[in-house]
Formats: structure tokens, C-alpha cells, sequence
């Protein structure tokens, strides 16, 4: 890939305006890439605003010609409800009857974390070269973090490997989750949905090109990121 450039950066008045927004863009990305390639390779993200994006998503995607995964995961059992796939098979992948063949979930019930990360690095790169992603959808922590990249731990040297188990201290929690090599070079466009003043000085610090925070790597990638944005997150930060 070339140069990193500036995102684009759309805000939209209200939560309702944007996942509005996302849906018809992301629309158009799954069309794009089945009439390219006749597959559409999705990473879904967790959270409130994904959670109020994934109904929309229902109609007007080719379900059946997608493969879609999970940029993270906490290490729960799938029904729990506090995983991102129970959340997105409630909210998406049951009412689009997405086919189960199509739907890579973590292994979070698998005692050896490390072997259910290769795993699905595995059924990542089964997709041929990269991109192994056509889209990735992201959220924004108020520290900073995206899926589950946070600020300190070791997984953020990660330069080869596309999947990991991390430890995330500050949470009191292991995690699974994609890494900067899955988002960086291996997903040919990134969308970043972020919401809610709580999120204003943490999207402020990575729009800027010298942020250190996790998110800030994947902003300012060589390839297309789109931010979107309610007013409340962007209020008085210049965008």
C-alpha cells in the first residue's frame, strides 16, 4: 500500500444518522466486492452503536456470498451475553440467516487460547492473499483502544501473526483479537464507528498523525478508513 492519508471523517447529527450512513456505505462496499470477486469478507465489531447498525444490515447485502468474522472476543462462552458473537448473531446474523458455514466465531470455550487464535488466523488467510478483509468495522475506546488493542499490553508489537490472545490487565481479562498486521495491511478498507462525548479526547488524539494510542496505528494506515461520528463525539475538536 501506498502513503498512509487522512481518514475520512463523516459526521452525522444523532446515533440514528450515522448507522444509517454505515449501512448504505457498507452496502455498497459488500456489492462492490461480490461483483469483484464474488465473496464479501466482513469483520464485525462489538458495542451499543454496532449493536444499533446490525439490524439495518439485514436487507440488502448478499449474506449468502459473505464470510464474516469478529475483529475480537472476550474469552466467554458463546451465549454469554456479554459476547460479541451472541451479539451479532442476535442482532445480524439470525435475521439475515447468514449460513453458519459462512459465520467464523473465536473458539472462546478452547482451553488453549493460543492454538483458537492460529486457528482462526488460519481461517482467515484461507480467503488467499491479502486483503484477507474487504471491510473491518472498529470502535473506539475512551483509552483508545480498538477491538481489543489496548494501550500496553504486548500484543501491540505484534508484526506477523494475524490473530492473538492478549492480556489486558486493566481489564482483569484475556481477550482474543485481530492485530495491527490483520487491520493494517491484511483489510482493504477499516470504518471506525464512535459515539458519545466519552469518546471526544480519545478521537481528538487520533486524528493526529503523532497519537500514540492503539486506534491511532490503524487511523493513519496506508489504505481507506472511514470515521463516522455523531456531533457529540466530535464537538470542538476541529472535524
Amino acid at each position: 500500500m501506498g502513503p498512509a492519508a487522512a481518514p475520512e471523517v463523516v459526521v452525522a447529527d444523532d446515533v440514528a444518522a450515522l448507522v444509517a450512513r454505515a449501512a448504505d456505505r457498507i452496502r455498497a462496499e459488500a456489492a462492490r466486492a461480490v461483483a469483484a470477486r464474488g465473496r464479501f469478507r466482513i469483520a464485525l465489531a462489538g458495542g451499543s452503536t454496532p449493536r444499533a447498525l446490525y439490524p439495518r444490515l439485514v436487507t440488502g447485502i448478499d449474506w449468502a456470498r459473505a464470510d464474516v468474522f469478529l475483529g475480537d472476543e472476550r474469552v466467554v462462552p458463546p451465549d454469554d451475553p456479554q459476547s460479541n458473537y451472541r451479539m451479532a448473531r442476535e442482532t445480524l446474523l439470525v435475521p439475515a440467516r447468514v449460513p453458519d458455514a459462512n459465520v467464523h466465531r473465536w473458539r472462546t470455550e478452547s482451553g488453549d487460547l493460543d492454538a483458537a487464535a492460529r486457528s482462526y488466523e488460519q481461517a482467515l488467510r484461507a480467503g488467499g492473499a491479502a486483503p484477507w478483509l474487504d471491510l473491518a468495522l472498529l470502535g473506539l475506546g475512551p483509552d483508545g483502544h480498538t477491538a481489543s488493542l489496548f494501550p500496553g499490553t504486548a500484543v501491540l508489537a505484534e508484526t506477523s501473526r494475524l490473530a492473538a490472545a492478549v492480556d489486558v490487565p486493566a481489564m482483569h481479562a484475556r481477550r482474543l483479537t485481530l492485530t495491527y498486521p490483520a487491520f493494517t495491511d491484511g483489510t482493504a478498507t477499516v470504518y471506525f464507528l464512535v459515539t458519545g462525548a466519552e469518546k471526544r479526547a480519545a478521537l481528538a488524539n487520533v486524528l493526529r498523525p503523532q497519537s500514540t494510542l492503539p486506534a491511532a496505528r490503524i487511523v493513519h494506515r496506508a489504505g481507506p478508513v472511514v470515521i463516522f461520528s455523531d456531533r457529540e463525539a466530535t464537538q470542538d475538536i476541529g472535524v
